[in-house]
């Protein structure tokens, strides 16, 4: 019988690939549904988190609701040695010229930062939404129990923290309970502005509003399914920017649509009993989370959320009519499903905290050849790089190729006109950065 060698360059990368995997899957493993419904009742039960509503008590509003989340960072802090900095963010808003602003308040964030080891200022963000609201925005005394809406997004960005604050990372995660979101993404809007002034290099923003429904108002159950929307180009594009994409592409391959694919990419890898679908919206029809205040300032940021809303538990008094029972109440939430759509964020923040910085400059040639020429800048902690290519119509990255560790290469055999294509760092553990689409041409 022979025996099989196989070359050392591949039998590294087999191991370094099953290790890598074996990390992604230990998360997947430790992430606790009973632990996402605990948080969740908790929430519940501070009877409003209405951003107006009680400051002062230690049972109900907003204020309790926000201390308690901090003294839950704080505790997963001391659980791996004060590896979260635990702060709050705020901004002052005003009834003046806001219409659902019902008097002047402190819009308050909860912020727990897990420092990178090699790149600090490069953050990974993951959001949840504290306040709730009734039929009425402007009514802040009733309750609001806000069970799926948003309780269900803060409870596993807090579970979240717990599982990935046992890991280090090269880049940094950040852990945040957004207030102010149903009276005008006034939270977001906030830590994007702190962002910006403190010059965070931000890989993208997760955005979780609603993550525990599974029975629509259409009447379909599915407890595998769930959407990611994503805008198509930033909002701050120049007119130059938008001038070179009717000529040469682009129009769905922003770097929020590039943060879309990685997750459904990671998602398809690690949980392929998940059906994740990329919306090509900003938000739902006419409506907004707290990501697109990120957006707007030209940050990468999605929306995570259940696949099927159901609307008489959401923004709703809680009540009976016609046999119809209203209000957002914890009965309603599926925590199994809550788990998957937490797991669904910690593996992919963890595959880009884990991943090296993406290539800043990435340019294509081949006008009118039978090949396809790239150049690229070579970024610090990257061993190589990998081409994706797809069909102009694809939703996704469907071929690649892996390169090595060179700053240029050409495609033969393959037509530009065809395709659209991209450059991903790859680090020495095999976990990518998001794709760059090419923003330069060689003539």
């Amino acid at each position: 019988m022979k025996k099989l060698i196989l070359p050392l360059l591949l039998l590294t990368t087999v191991i370094v690939s099953a290790q890598t995997s074996q990390k992604i899957y230990d998360i997947i493993d430790a992430v606790s549904a009973e632990r996402i419904e605990k948080d969740i009742q908790k929430l519940v039960d501070f009877g409003t988190r209405n951003t107006f509503s009680d400051t002062i008590s230690e049972t109900r509003g907003i204020g309790a609701a926000r201390r308690w989340i901090k003294s839950e960072f704080e505790t997963i802090s001391k659980d791996c040695k004060d590896c979260l900095e635990v702060f709050y963010q705020k901004d002052f808003v005003t009834k003046e010229g806001n219409r659902r602003v019902p008097h002047d308040a402190w819009v308050v964030n909860v912020v727990a930062i897990q420092k990178g080891t090699k790149y600090p200022n490069r953050y990974i963000i993951m959001s949840g939404d504290i306040d709730s609201r009734g039929s009425d925005t402007m009514e802040f005394t009733k309750d609001a129990p806000g069970a799926n809406d948003n309780a269900s997004g803060m409870a596993g960005t807090i579970e979240a923290a717990r599982v990935l604050s046992k890991h280090q990372f090269e880049n940094s995660i950040v852990y945040v309970g957004l207030s102010g979101e149903e009276q005008g993404l006034f939270g977001g809007g906030g830590l994007a502005k702190y962002a910006k002034e403190q010059n965070w290099d931000i890989i993208g923003i997760l955005n979780n509003d609603m993550i525990g429904n599974i029975k629509g108002v259409d009447g379909v159950i599915d407890n595998r399914t769930f959407r990611i929307f994503s805008e198509p180009v930033p909002a701050n594009e120049t007119e130059k920017q938008r001038r070179l994409r009717r000529f040469y592409g682009g129009e769905v391959d922003g770097i929020s649509r590039q943060l879309a694919r990685y997750i459904h990419k990671t998602v398809k890898t690690y949980m392929p009993e998940m059906n994740p679908i990329m919306v090509y919206r900003l938000d739902r029809f006419g409506r907004g989370g707290h990501h697109r205040p990120f957006n707007d300032l030209g940050f990468a940021g999605i929306r995570i959320m259940e696949a099927h809303e159901n609307y008489t538990q959401q923004h709703q008094d809680i009540r009976e009519e016609n046999g119809i029972k209203y209000g957002d109440v914890i009965e309603h939430v599926n925590f199994e499903y809550a788990k998957k759509l937490t797991t669904v964020n910690a593996i992919n923040m963890a595959n880009l905290a884990w991943a090296p910085p993406a290539p800043t400059t990435v340019a294509i040639g081949g006008i009118v050849e039978p090949s396809v020429k790239f150049k690229w800048d070579k970024v610090e902690g990257a061993v190589g790089y990998k081409i994706y290519w797809r069909d102009t119509t694809s939703p996704t990255w469907d071929h690649s190729r892996y390169v090595g560790d060179v700053s240029e290469f050409m495609l033969d055999g393959i037509v530009i006109d065809n395709y659209f294509f991209g450059i991903a760092s790859v680090g020495k553990d095999g976990f990518e950065s998001p794709v760059v689409f090419p923003n330069k041409i060689m003539r």
